[in-house]
């Protein structure tokens, strides 16, 4: 009997000797994530960022696509190869005139102006509705005068009725914000003087 005490002993030492000999094992690691909704809530941005992020992503050839009454006006500039132009740093202020406007021209005006030879007389007209700088509506004065991208002249009109631009063409939509400037859409088409 005590010889099996003794054997019983020796294995019970054994088999703890063992246990302590062996390298601790790696705890055990719940791989389960718990995701929580999280409320984010954003810091107010800068000025200068919050104006940056508001800032027209278009510019002006590209509004003028995006809008359809202008569209006689985008087949025009893109005849008179002026869309680089318009679609350069600028910034330029455009007075769009719109479809209509195009339509109350003489019978088979537009329809000449469109053809290659007359490539110079629509450049003409066109650049007689763009001016140099982002004029906005809260800018302009009565009888104010602005040299236009052509070198001829045009006279802002303002008064109760609202703006208008050499006594014939009025504002019907005014200070369409670009990236390269600012679209006023007119009623009339503006022709430049002629000599």
């Amino acid at each position: 009997m005590q010889n099996i005490l003794i054997v019983g002993i020796i294995v019970i030492i054994g088999i703890g000797g063992f246990f302590l000999l062996q390298p601790a094992a790696e705890p055990m690691v719940d791989d389960t994530v718990v995701v929580e909704e999280v409320e984010v809530v954003s810091e107010p941005m800068a000025d200068d960022m919050e104006a940056m992020d508001q800032a027209p992503a278009s510019d002006i050839v590209e509004t003028a696509i995006a809008t359809p009454e202008l569209s006689t006006l985008v087949t025009a500039v893109t005849q008179a190869e002026l869309a680089a132009t318009l679609q350069s740093e600028g910034p330029f202020t455009v007075f769009a005139p719109v479809n209509d406007a195009f339509a109350a021209l003489p019978p088979a005006t537009l329809e000449a102006l469109l053809q290659p030879e007359n490539i110079a007389d629509l450049q003409a007209i066109l650049t007689y509705h763009v001016v140099p700088g982002a004029i906005m509506s809260s800018d302009l004065t009565d009888g104010m005068q602005a040299v236009t991208v052509n070198g001829e002249t045009i006279t802002i009109n303002v008064d109760a009725n609202g703006v208008s631009i050499n006594g014939s063409a009025n504002v019907a939509i005014a200070d369409i914000e670009t990236s390269n400037g600012v679209v006023h859409v007119i009623d009339s088409v503006l022709l430049p003087p002629t000599e």
